[in-house]
């Protein structure tokens, strides 16, 4: 989907440093530091609008929550949600998903959640689903022993695949719901694609997966 262009997106950006944090390469192997605080750090790949990840932080205000958006058009809207909300265990980061392990140490994260990812479908862009080998190489080093990525879409395709590559990564399946809002979880939090999706009968296909046996 293209985004329009945001013109006041950068000056933004440069007045709200304590929300969306530039350089975050230099805070590897020290986000509990950056945070002031021992809490568990949860990281959201592809923030979009912001709704999922200003929803948990208020919902789990025992954890840091840092949320990566690559277009600056769409992570400023993200960021006006969290100024408003107050909250102050959760910043973000705008920057490519692909230099996950120059911003966060070995065993740093404890979960990582990809929301409505672009599925890629062609199978020339097959290397640029997050479900990809080499992105799973990535959340394994970042994450701790007992950490989890946990995964929502409506795209019957991603979540195939996704099955399909965690499996042949050797991940261990901790969860695979294939019509989410029928089990009423509490703890859930929609996105904004979630709530337009779910509403037009869509079902909502999640998983957790996992590293522990390996």
């Amino acid at each position: 989907m293209r985004q329009r262009n945001k013109p006041w997106a950068d000056d933004f950006l440069e007045e709200n440093t304590h929300i969306v944090i530039p350089n975050p390469q230099e805070y590897k192997g020290k986000w509990k530091k950056f945070f002031g605080n021992d809490k568990a750090v949860h990281i959201e790949i592809g923030t979009g609008k912001g709704q999922f990840i200003v929803e948990m932080a208020k919902q789990f205000p025992e954890v840091n929550f840092i949320g990566i958006e690559l277009a600056k058009s769409i992570i400023v809207t993200a960021a006006q949600k969290i100024n408003e909300s107050k909250l102050n265990n959760i910043v973000l980061i705008n920057e490519d998903a692909a230099n996950l392990k120059e911003i966060f140490a070995e065993s740093e994260l404890a979960t990582i959640y990809l929301n409505f990812s672009d599925p890629w479908p062609k199978n020339r862009h097959e290397k640029r689903r997050l479900t990809y080998h080499t992105f799973l190489e990535k959340y394994q080093e970042v994450l701790q022993p007992s950490g989890e990525v946990i995964l929502k879409t409506d795209n019957m395709g991603l979540f195939e695949y996704s099955l399909t590559s965690f499996s042949q990564f050797g991940m261990q399946l901790e969860e695979v719901n294939l019509d989410l809002h029928r089990i009423h979880d509490p703890t859930n939090r929609m996105t904004e694609y979630e709530e337009k999706f779910s509403s037009k009968g869509q079902p909502i296909y999640r998983c957790r997966v996992s590293f522990h046996n390996m």
